[in-house]
């Protein structure tokens, strides 16, 4: 027996909180040591350090100040509260919001690839990467690139890249903190972080846990991770490896009924469910100058162990899931002059293998033993000039060709039992930019990206023991931004026409996942920040996406679980005198619920508005802080997979105190 996607959820309530988890959590790679040891480094669009002068097109960029004066403790809350990205609550009750780039809904994670360090985190399972566990203080920056990427990071980066870059160690310098916190509903959370540099050493390591008793019935969550590594480093380049260590516990609410939800929101109908995940990886990385060129290569080897048990009395079904991963890619770029014009050349090579060996269990069933592989190739070019210096003008094209070999058995499954398959997708992308007045940049994107059907997609489709087809995309985007650092205001217009989009059907029998007919994502994105005062910065992000099928029986019918506007903003205070302050509102439209293909449910996803705050008082090394969410104690849900059904609630409101203190 295997698992199926977290989109089949509806198929089965006890089973939706377990597949949760198994599909919802994938390690940190990478950390490095404390924000006060650190220099910052620049990873740009070409998967390289330095070269700010070509930091990726369109991009929003978010700086390790910009998330100090927010106050913010995670990874995945800064993307969401200062880049604008949409997210809906976790489905196993962890910290972890869904990440939402142009509107793909519950495909969203299977369309945005989320890089830390050169290391890619999206794997070949239904998955969202755990961004908790990348320590705050560690972050420079993080670049969320909107919009067809598959050139540089290969399949599945339809939706865009969020790329996450921590800090290289300075010489003779060492420094920690220790943070804590406590809050409503059994929240408690400790991390601590330590760092030593010398002449061209450095060591470093993070160490966290956090406990909840969640807003639901038989939610608790815990987790524990550990980041360690060692790296040797020059003015030309660096070499280290790296230990990354998760464990997880969690109990599964699962989903409600709109009725069940209207007189208890907090109930469960699974008091028995629960699943754990074990995780650990290994990462060798190397960057080093040469003349004009600059080379740099990642190895990177994960293990990972879920398991999950949900049911009750003689009717238990549990899983366990071992799988590991190993990511090797070798790289080049060349900096150089044609013609007096500065010229970046990129090349490289991204090689994966993934194994997973799933063993399950069901009352009166027998015992099931599946193995699952894939195996990845990926060759890709990129060239980008800088013409007309007065002008800044820059010109960027690039091509990609990745294959797959896919492999699965499962003797006694009840779905797919064996099939062996490969497959090649090519990308390609062109982009430009040039500033035509001063302070006022207009750029344009187009391309073709891909996606490919993961293990757990092919374990249940139409057409038994037949592997889906590669979903591709036709991408554009025009945009523009005017402005500088106190008053900046960027917009675009973009298009994804999508062929084969792969998504989960609950409507093909008992559900499947499949390849719908042609759709669409088009539609506006706004942003700006604005300092209004000396010590006031008013900033906001809104999205407008229209998500239709453009052929077949559902043309011109909108996609489900997406929001077609989503609307949030920030005002920030930030005096001299060790106070600030944050608040933040975001709107959410209503949504189709996710089985709702053909638009027929008589009532639609509630739209809803949250509000969060924080008040935070420095006392030396001390910073003492007080922080709400979900401020109004909105009752709300972002995830339902049935016609007013398959809910799972959001949070209620949280009140929470903290203190850190840096040494």
């Amino acid at each position: 027996m295997t698992f199926s996607a977290t989109r089949r959820l509806p198929a089965s309530l006890p089973l939706a909180a377990a597949v949760a988890l198994c599909f919802a959590a994938a390690p940190a790679v990478a950390q490095t040591s404390v924000a006060q040891t650190l220099a910052p480094i620049v990873i740009t669009g070409a998967r390289f350090d330095s070269a700010p002068a070509f930091a990726p097109i369109g991009a929003t960029v978010i700086s390790a100040d910009q998330i100090r004066r927010a106050g913010i403790n995670d990874v995945n809350s800064a993307i969401r509260k200062i880049g604008g990205v949409y997210g809906r609550q976790s489905l196993d009750g962890g910290p972890d919001f869904s990440l939402d780039l142009r509107g793909f809904g519950a495909a969203s994670s299977q369309n945005m690839v989320v890089v830390l360090d050169g290391v890619r985190l999206s794997e070949n399972e239904l998955l969202n990467a755990v961004l908790t566990t990348v320590a705050i203080d560690t972050v420079e920056r993080i670049e969320i690139t909107r919009g067809g990427s598959s050139v540089l990071y290969g399949e599945g980066a339809t939706g865009g890249v969020i790329n996450i870059v921590t800090k290289r160690p300075t010489s003779k310098r060492g420094s920690g903190s220790v943070y804590t916190e406590v809050g409503q509903q059994g929240q408690r959370e400790a991390r601590g972080s330590v760092a030593r540099a010398w002449d061209g050493f450095a060591l470093d390591a993070t160490l966290g846990t956090q406990q909840t008793d969640n807003y639901r019935d038989n939610n608790d969550y815990k987790q524990t991770n550990f980041s360690g590594g060692a790296q040797w480093f020059t003015a030309a380049g660096r070499m280290g490896v790296r230990l990354d260590s998760l464990r997880q516990d969690s109990r599964f609410a699962g989903s409600l009924k709109m009725s069940e939800f209207d007189t208890n929101p907090r109930q469960t109908k699974t008091p028995d469910d629960f699943g754990s995940l074990d995780s650990d990886r290994v990462t060798a990385f190397i960057s080093q100058r040469v003349g004009t060129f600059d080379l740099a290569a990642e190895l990177s080897h994960r293990q990972k162990t879920v398991k999950a048990s949900y049911g009750s009395g003689a009717n238990i079904f549990a899983a366990q899931y071992d799988s590991k991963q190993t990511q090797f890619s070798p790289r080049l770029r060349q900096l150089g002059n044609v013609g007096g014009m500065l010229n970046e050349l990129v090349a490289g090579i991204d090689l994966t293998r993934w194994e997973r060996d799933t063993k399950s269990s069901y009352a009166g069933f027998p015992s099931s033993a599946a193995e699952a592989t894939q195996r990845s190739k990926a060759i890709y070019l990129r060239d980008e000039i800088r013409f007309d210096a007065a002008h800044d003008g820059r010109l960027a094209a690039g091509v990609r060709r990745e294959l797959f070999d896919k492999g699965f058995a499962d003797p006694i499954g009840f779905g797919t039992t064996r099939y062996d398959n490969t497959q090649g997708l090519n990308a390609w992308d062109l982009q430009g930019s040039y500033t035509v007045l001063p302070l006022l940049t207009a750029y344009a994107k187009a391309g073709q990206s891909y996606r490919v059907a993961n293990a757990d997609e092919n374990a249940l489709t139409p057409k038994l023991n037949t592997p889906l087809r590669p979903q591709t995309s036709h991408d554009l985007e025009l945009g523009a931004s005017y402005g500088n650092a106190e008053r900046k205001f960027t917009a675009a217009v973009f298009r994804h026409k999508l062929r084969n989009e792969l998504f989960y059907d609950p409507t093909i029998g008992y559900g499947a996942n499949t390849n719908l007919d042609p759709t669409k994502r088009q539609g506006v994105e706004l942003s700006a920040s604005v300092v209004v005062a000396a010590d006031w910065t008013v900033s906001g992000h809104y999205q407008h996406v229209q998500a239709t099928f453009t052929e077949g029986a559902n043309a011109g019918r909108e996609m489900i679980l997406v929001p077609k506007n989503v609307l949030s903003a920030r005002l920030a205070w930030t005096p001299a005198d060790g106070q600030s302050a944050d608040f933040g509102a975001q709107w959410v439209d209503s949504q189709r619920y996710g089985d709702d293909f053909t638009n027929s449910c008589s009532s639609r996803m509630p739209s809803f508005t949250t509000f969060d705050a924080r008040y935070a008082r420095k006392f030396g090394q001390w910073e003492l802080a007080v922080a709400a969410l979900n401020l109004g104690d909105k009752q709300y849900f972002s995830q339902a997979y049935a016609c007013r059904g398959g809910i799972y609630t959001s949070a209620g409101r949280q009140m929470k105190v903290s203190a850190r203190y840096d040494f």
